[in-house]
């Protein structure tokens, strides 16, 4: 008999859930009618929380409707419907628990419900719990999403739940990452809390450091003794570096521990609102022109009740030694604190690390943009001792190849692969020309080749300026190069510098190439260092020199197709880059491929330098960084790497 007793009540509490599933959402929300129709941010909660807590499969889809406001309440009987426009005002309603629609109903018989802002942010994130095990995947990532940028405590045991069952090994890694940071902050179990924040000790990511940031922040407190309740930083002295006395006492008297000191402002007003008979506390008013009379009468006011007693020194010196000051950290637990100040202490060094790796990454790629526009000028200049100020219009009209010829191949990566010979063969054969036409009249005479080239150079701008305007013109680069190669959330670096370092150490194999392995590079070296005595030996200087300057004007015309490819490409491209070119050449010595990237190097990473010194005006660096060069050119004029033959000689 016992035992049938015992089955049937196991039956019975067996069958209570199942009753509850039975008896739908609506009961609920009937409950919360009155808050749930007037909703608003301060008063919802209750009605959200049953309504989720209740685990029935409907809840999310009435949320949603809700959130949509698509949920309309029936006036004749209360009950809460999703609804869908038909015909003119008519509304056709469909019951939440059945999934039926019960009929069509104007609009008249029925109430919509418009949740404001804040309402719909709290539905949201009630609906996270639900969309974390979606189906859908674009709804699994906009719950962590939606995690991420309103992180709830209530949130961490769904979360929990919804990982294991994860199939996206994407979205799996972001679970659990997330989940780690929701327990830094949330869990109730401080060990676990600990063991999260070691975990992610050696994450460098923004919302790691911003999830540790809160459990380290203080207030500063004051009291009779010290508390045992509070986590303590640390002990503060009133008169310290850490806090001053006049700070000491403000925070006596903000806790209302003391009484407030009376300022010379609020004495004047004292005395002005006590004047009796020309006088104030006995003392004539036309005495009242020093602190000390003032101080005299005040505190003879003070002795009839007129006023507030004055604070004195002594008076404050027995405040503050009655009282401790400390700072308590906001997070209660000490272990957390602890833990995360290590962490974030091991964090920091390591972001500093990484700022290194990634302000020297900057440099290299600065570096390698002022070696491709410099190489070219480094081989006119070595070669023929030739100061050619249009330098930098052969980048510009470089660039502006690029441009022409995108202008006709529409696919970007044919057209930079196009675009590349193409300039070096327009940039050639106008350094040839005007080598041959300009340039070869002048050699020996460095003063007037200066004005020739530079008045070629203006004559050059204003000629791109008439073809193609004033405005910048796009240069695009494909789409492979678009973004960084990003190696954590403090190093990162875009896909063009990369292209651009790489097209500079293709230049350097294919110089060095030159130089070394042809008749061209053989016969250059020979002339560079005795001319009189190539010209001897069968070689033709005047040749040499020719195809030595196209050679330069072409490697510059490319670079103008790579810097392109960052910068605006306009008429006054190359002026941008002529100066940065020089001080290259002649910081590394003149005339040497070597010395050319090495005066690269070290002006890219004097830049970045002086730039993260002074990020707020790059003016000012610019202006260092030549300072700088002055001085350096003072103890090294012949450069880093000096040449021998006529260049050095000259």
């Amino acid at each position: 008999m016992f035992r049938l007793f015992l089955a049937g009540l196991a039956i019975l509490f067996a069958c209570l859930p199942a009753n509850a599933q039975e008896a739908g959402l609506e009961p609920i929300l009937q409950n919360h009618q009155e808050i749930i129709v007037k909703s608003s941010r301060k008063t919802i909660k209750p009605a959200i929380d049953a309504i989720t807590a209740s685990g029935l499969p409907q809840a999310q889809v009435m949320l949603e409707t809700w959130a949509a406001k698509d949920m309309w309440m029936r006036k004749s009987d209360g009950l809460f419907f999703a609804g869908k426009k038909v015909e003119g005002r008519s509304y056709e309603l469909t019951d939440f628990d059945t999934g039926e629609v019960i009929g069509t109903y104007e609009k008249s018989d029925l109430k919509q419900l418009k949740p404001n802002s804040g309402v719909r942010a709290m539905i949201g994130t009630a609906l996270v719990q639900y969309q974390l095990t979606d189906q859908d995947r674009k709804r699994r990532l906009a719950a962590l999403q939606s995690i991420q940028r309103d992180p709830e405590g209530a949130l961490l045991e769904p979360l929990r739940a919804s990982i294991e069952d994860e199939t996206d090994a994407d979205l799996k890694a972001q679970k659990q990452r997330l989940e780690r940071l929701l327990t830094i902050g949330y869990d109730a179990d401080t060990a676990a809390r600990v063991a999260a924040v070691e975990e992610m000790s050696n994450d460098l990511g923004v919302d790691v450091r911003a999830a540790l940031s809160p459990l380290v922040v203080t207030t500063r407190m004051v009291a009779p003794n010290l508390p045992t309740d509070e986590n303590i930083a640390v002990l503060l002295e009133p008169g310290s570096e850490a806090l001053s006395r006049d700070e000491a006492y403000d925070l006596l008297v903000a806790s209302n521990l003391a009484a407030p000191r009376v300022s010379q402002d609020d004495i004047r007003t004292a005395l002005s609102a006590n004047i009796d008979r020309g006088r104030v506390g006995g003392v004539p008013v036309a005495q009242l022109n020093n602190e000390t009379a003032r101080t005299q009468a005040y505190a003879a006011l003070a002795e009839t009740g007129a006023v507030s007693t004055s604070v004195t020194e002594a008076d404050i010196d027995d405040a503050l030694g009655k009282h401790v000051f400390f700072e308590t950290y906001r997070e209660a637990s000490p272990a957390v604190t602890a833990a995360a100040e290590k962490a974030l202490d091991h964090i920091e060094f390591k972001v500093g690390l990484n700022q290194t790796l990634d302000l020297s990454l900057d440099a290299i790629s600065l570096a390698s943009i002022y070696f491709l526009a410099a190489i070219g000028l480094a081989i006119t200049f070595g070669v023929m001792g030739v100061i050619n100020m249009a330098h930098g219009e052969f980048i510009m009209m470089g660039a502006y190849t690029g441009y022409v010829v995108q202008q006709f191949i529409p696919d970007h990566t044919l057209s930079i692969i196009v675009a590349i010979p193409m300039a070096f063969a327009v940039t050639f054969a106008m350094g040839v020309a005007m080598e041959r036409l300009v340039i070869r009249w002048l050699y020996a005479r460095p003063l007037e080749t200066l004005l020739a080239t530079f008045g070629i150079s203006i004559a050059l701008q204003q000629l791109a300026k008439n073809i193609f305007g004033t405005q910048a013109r796009p240069l695009t680069a494909p789409g492979w190069l678009d973004g960084a190669w990003v190696l954590n959330d403090v190093v990162s670096i875009s896909y063009i510098r990369i292209a651009i370092f790489v097209l500079a150490l293709i230049f350097l194999g294919l110089f060095l190439y030159i130089m070394k392995r042809t008749r061209l590079g053989l016969e250059m070296r020979a002339v560079t260092q005795n001319p009189r005595m190539a010209g001897s030996m069968g070689i033709n200087p005047g040749r040499v020199n020719m195809l030595t300057f196209g050679l330069g004007s072409g490697i510059a015309g490319i670079a103008g197709v790579a810097i392109g490819l960052f910068a605006k490409v306009t008429s006054d491209l190359g002026s941008d880059y002529i100066v940065q070119s020089f001080m290259t050449v002649v910081v590394g010595g003149v005339g040497n491929i070597w010395g050319a990237l090495a005066g690269a190097g070290m002006i890219g990473f004097l830049q970045k330098g002086i730039e993260w010194m002074n990020p707020s005006n790059t003016l000012a660096a610019q202006t260092y960084m030549i300072v700088f060069i002055i001085v350096f050119i003072q103890f090294r004029p012949r450069g880093i790497i000096a040449l021998k033959g006529r260049a050095a000689g000259d």
